[in-house]
């Protein structure tokens, strides 16, 4: 009995001293020496966390954030710092901070420290209004946590905070307010990254970034943009893109007069506009134009108003034009199947009720309407014919209220992912491209048994919540995560997503501009989920016949 204390004794601290050696202490980097916490994650695995290391200094309002000053002791990181200045939800007050450019970081350590690990850099979505790098927390469990990636994947996990909102995307279109201040924060944690990884045991040289919605459309611009060139090795643009209309603003000064209107700033003199909104409340300037949800005048993605614009500088063109900036970069980039849902919602918002609520022909037509404005009006009956097509002589509800979501899809996120895929695949040289369709249907029991992915719907896979909080999933949803996470880890390692520390269900075949190759990502992966021309009919019908309407115009 005495042998066998004595031998769990010197087993336990044999263990405890593998876990414990196996962890970074006290980092330095370049702005001074940092300490996080870790987190055991199996009998010789941990996980060292770090939250809030500042990226930049706190920024000047409407102005390109500067480097760090740095600190002379050493800084406890290991609370998340406050998202940037955004809205509530309810769009009637403001939470967040101005001084928020912080990140965090997730290392997967085993018997020893790890070294050269790919790394992967997370930029969150919310339309260029709201998020943050940690994301919604439900009982101190945030979106975000790079946590499961990390340990399933081997890989380095990056999250970090930038300006949203007006704050972050107000432009006069000129040197008064150029704008991209978000699109900057972004670029100075991705350098910051790439010139301190290597400290946490990350390989600088293989950094991957990925988003979602307005951050897989930043990702996207990120890899365009030639103030990143050497910097990413691979991106991964996840419902939206740089070609996405919503992802850059036209008329950045319309919006800049309107809010100076609101707050009581002057808005015929740039200059003196600027000057004003500089030293105004910022919750003033915040809550100026709220984003509207109901009687919509016009569809949603046109109330999206801040945005990137094309500044000359960091985005110096039309995104199609700036892909020659992405070559060398491997991507993967694709939609859920419904995305646009979340769109149609509010936009048709009948789609959605059951019984009295229906939906109708006329519902659909007045939508294409709003969604072709640019055309005045010719575009609409062309649209609507297309759509409408295989549709029997009296439409079920079903049939009417899918084609409202499909056509949201198509417009807002499929079509121009299809045109993005195209673009990279043609200026590559020597990079892959990978295109993905995400199909596992939504779990929320408030929407109809119809609907597919909604927007969004990815996110809680990919950061692995079934095994993070299993009881709210089932096995089915295990095998989803499971296997998201082991294609985009493997593409960070190895820039394919069938190659890697982790084993996949089928490879993934290479996107070709010939026959546009898609996995289909679902519960069931299998050789016959790789396909062809993914809603190819209506990916024609926008890049071909629609955009040669317009062209006349």
């Amino acid at each position: 009995m005495a042998c066998w204390v004595f031998l769990s004794v010197v087993l336990s601290s044999c263990f405890l001293g593998a876990a414990s050696r196996a962890t970074l202490g006290v980092v330095n980097t370049e702005g001074g020496r940092v300490e996080g916490t870790f987190k055991r994650d199996g009998l010789f695995a941990s996980v060292d966390i770090f939250k809030g290391i500042p990226f930049a200094a706190p920024p000047k309002r409407f102005e390109k954030a500067e480097p760090h000053p740095g600190w002379p002791d050493v800084l406890k990181t290991k609370k998340f710092k406050p998202r940037c200045f955004q809205t509530t939800l309810a769009q009637n007050d403001v939470f967040g901070s101005e001084d928020c450019l912080y990140l965090n970081i997730w290392i997967p350590q085993g018997r020893t420290v790890s070294t050269n690990l790919p790394v992967m850099i997370w930029i969150f979505g919310g339309g260029f209004l709201a998020g943050a790098g940690h994301g919604a927390n439900f009982l101190n469990n945030y979106l975000y946590d790079g946590l499961e990636i990390a340990s399933r994947g081997n890989v380095i996990v990056v999250t970090f905070n930038y300006r949203v909102g007006p704050l972050g995307f107000l432009s006069t279109g000129d040197a008064n307010a150029p704008g991209n201040y978000g699109l900057w924060d972004q670029h100075m944690a991705i350098s910051w990254v790439k010139r301190n990884i290597a400290a946490f045991g990350g390989d600088p040289n293989k950094i991957t970034i990925f988003g979602e919605s307005a951050g897989g459309a930043s990702v996207s611009l990120q890899t365009l943009s030639p103030y990143n060139k050497g910097l990413i090795k691979r991106a991964i643009s996840q419902s939206g893109v740089a070609t996405c209309t919503w992802a850059v603003q036209r008329n950045p000064m319309h919006w800049a007069q309107k809010l100076a209107a609101k707050v009581g700033c002057p808005k015929d003199d740039p200059a003196a506009m600027m000057a004003c909104l500089k030293i105004t409340d910022p919750k003033a300037v915040t809550l100026a134009i709220p984003l509207k949800l109901v009687n919509l005048e016009v569809p949603l993605v046109f109330y999206l108003i801040w945005a990137p614009v094309i500044d000359g500088d960091f985005i110096p063109d039309e995104p199609k034009k700036l892909y020659h900036n992405a070559a060398g970069v491997d991507y993967i980039a694709g939609v859920n199947n419904m995305d646009g849902h979340l769109f149609a919602g509010l936009d048709v918002p009948s789609i959605n009720q059951a019984g009295l609520g229906k939906t109708y022909p006329e519902d659909l037509y007045h939508l294409i309407q709003g969604l072709t404005m640019n055309t005045r009006g010719q575009g609409t009956n062309i649209t609507y014919a297309q759509y409408t097509k295989d549709w029997p002589s009296t439409p079920s509800q079903k049939t009417i209220k899918r084609t409202v979501v499909e056509l949201e899809t198509d417009v807002l996120f499929l079509v121009p992912t299809q045109l993005a895929l195209d673009l990279h695949y043609q200026h590559a040289q020597g990079a892959q491209t990978f295109s993905y369709v995400f199909s596992y249907p939504s779990r929320a029991p408030i929407f109809p048994n119809w609907l597919g992915a909604d927007h969004a719907e990815d996110l809680q896979y990919v950061f692995g919540k079934p095994f993070a909080t299993p009881l709210g999933y089932r096995p089915r949803d295990r095998d989803v995560s499971r296997h998201i996470i082991a294609y985009w880890t493997n593409f960070a390692h190895t820039g394919d997503p069938s190659r890697g520390e982790s084993k996949v269900p089928t490879p993934w075949i290479q996107y070709t501009s010939t026959y546009t190759q898609y996995l289909d990502i679902n519960k069931d992966i299998d050789v016959n989920s790789v396909k062809q021309r993914l809603r190819y009919d209506s990916v024609s019908f926008w890049n071909q016949t629609y955009a040669a309407l317009e062209a006349t115009l």
